[in-house]
């Protein structure tokens, strides 16, 4: 089958294939961005990163600038409420390299949304739009926005706000097809991401509910978005690039993952966090996401206390080598 679709361009960034790994809180670190572009992924993005922790040089926040050419092209997300802040911030990020600035309009997080960023600017589209007018006036690099269709169900801004984004310099939006209210439960409403297509000429990426190969090309298919983001599928299952860039490409569905791939990624994903934070942190931040590598395999429920428990990379590795044995 020849490959109807398109790479997705960004500004001048050519992203092939349109498939990008979603933003993800404590997940897309460098540890695992590089897995997914390895496998895939066309286009990684960063954790979101606080413009207030910028403006104060928060340490903590300063070593999520992590990337590597090897990831490229990666898109730094940051989010916040002040246009001056999130300019400011921008600028540093846009001078540590970044490829691509994104701006967060739809958080649903408590902690996010009481300081007026994330979903809350979805009810204040006036602050939402001098916040991209001033990040595009900041940086020579592409700046995109991640949003939501709205912030319920009986309000849609996902169109508007993609006009209005269209208006201020954005080169992309993506959109999730939930409600702020909804955060990551119910179903994502794909047809808003249609919508916002055929209102404006800058590339639309849908995002929510891709789960699978054929997902994305239905995705594509269904609202003719310019590209897919995919993220809480590929938690602990990478592969779902590769499938997917090869279907899109093909039409013909690589088989999933053995078991010995499985644990392979995820003593690599393992030992890139405890080079990335060393080993006592590594090692707790990833007690959940290590179980997530072997979910329905033979003897992992026997061994997930275990591994959620484990204090060290030597007791994790143990852990996945018993597997093994399986």
């Amino acid at each position: 089958m020849q490959s109807d679709y398109e790479p997705l361009r960004i500004g001048s960034i050519r992203i092939d294939p349109p498939v990008a790994l979603a933003p993800m809180a404590g997940v897309t670190n460098h540890a695992f961005r590089v897995i997914c572009r390895r496998l895939g992924a066309g286009l990684v993005y960063t954790d979101m990163i606080s413009s207030y922790a910028l403006h104060y040089r928060n340490v903590k926040t300063l070593r999520m600038f992590d990337w590597t050419p090897e990831e490229r092209p990666v898109a730094v997300q940051i989010f916040g409420a002040e246009p001056d802040k999130m300019a400011a911030g921008a600028r540093m990020i846009a001078d540590a390299g970044a490829d691509i600035i994104d701006i967060n309009i739809g958080c649903p997080v408590p902690k996010v949304t009481k300081t007026g960023a994330g979903a809350a600017l979805i009810n204040d589209l006036d602050t939402a739009r001098r916040i991209m007018e001033a990040v595009v006036r900041a940086v020579d690099v592409p700046v995109t926005i991640k949003t939501r269709k709205g912030p319920d169900s009986a309000t849609v801004t996902a169109v508007e706000l993609s006009r209005m984004a269209q208006d201020a310099g954005i080169a992309a939006v993506a959109i999730h097809g939930r409600t702020a209210e909804q955060g990551y439960s119910g179903a994502a409403d794909w047809s808003v991401i249609r919508q916002a297509k055929e209102a404006v000429d800058i590339p639309i990426i849908g995002n929510g509910d891709v789960k699978s190969p054929e997902d994305a090309k239905r995705m594509l298919d269904e609202t003719g978005c310019d590209g897919v983001m995919i993220g809480r599928a590929c938690m602990g299952n990478p592969w779902i690039f590769r499938r997917t860039a090869h279907y899109l490409r093909t039409g013909e569905l690589l088989p999933e993952p053995t078991f010995q791939e499985r644990i392979d990624t995820a003593r690599e994903h393992l030992r890139g966090m405890v080079e990335l934070l060393g080993e006592e942190i590594g090692t707790r931040e990833m007690r959940g996401q290590i179980t997530w590598y072997v979910k329905g395999m033979p003897g992992a429920g026997a061994l997930r206390h275990r591994l959620t428990e484990a204090g060290s990379l030597e007791e994790m590795e143990t852990a996945l080598g018993e597997l093994c044995m399986w």
